[in-house]
């Protein structure tokens, strides 16, 4: 997925400000669900929705205004029942230079009892036909 860099990206320094990563990491998520099918109107019919438990960045080269991103998501992890999940999150430049590597560790929310639940079978097929990163692993 390409990103859109934005002015309001960059810091003083005039070099991606570590926040933005995350929101990028955000929203490549979204997208990812909504090509696997799981639409934000239908996790609302569901009342289910992802949370996480952590968000980890490692920043390896600067990025700087004017450099072409992409983000690639794998899934790292998955529990046998699917209830928690772990994403990588892979951004490069066009050149293909790793900048970073955002980690996250979910599971999914009943939004209606808010309590951790079992995703439904949708759920469970979507993230079986989800990419999986080389070293995923199941727990």
């Amino acid at each position: 997925m390409n990103i859109s860099l934005r002015w309001s990206d960059f810091d003083a320094n005039m070099h991606l400000r570590h926040s933005a990563y995350y929101d990028f990491g955000a929203t490549a998520r979204l997208d990812f669900f909504n090509v696997q099918g799981l639409t934000y109107e239908l996790m609302q019919e569901l009342h289910i929705g992802p949370i996480l438990f952590r968000e980890e960045a490692l920043f390896k080269r600067e990025v700087r205004l004017g450099d072409k991103l992409f983000i690639n998501i794998l899934v790292s992890k998955l529990r046998r029942d699917y209830s928690r999940f772990s994403f990588r999150h892979e951004i490069t430049r066009d050149d293909g230079t790793l900048c970073a590597i955002i980690t996250v560790d979910g599971a999914w929310l009943d939004t209606t009892l808010r309590k951790l639940t079992l995703p439904p079978e949708s759920v469970v097929k979507s993230m079986e036909d989800a990419l999986k990163s080389e070293d995923f692993e199941w727990q």
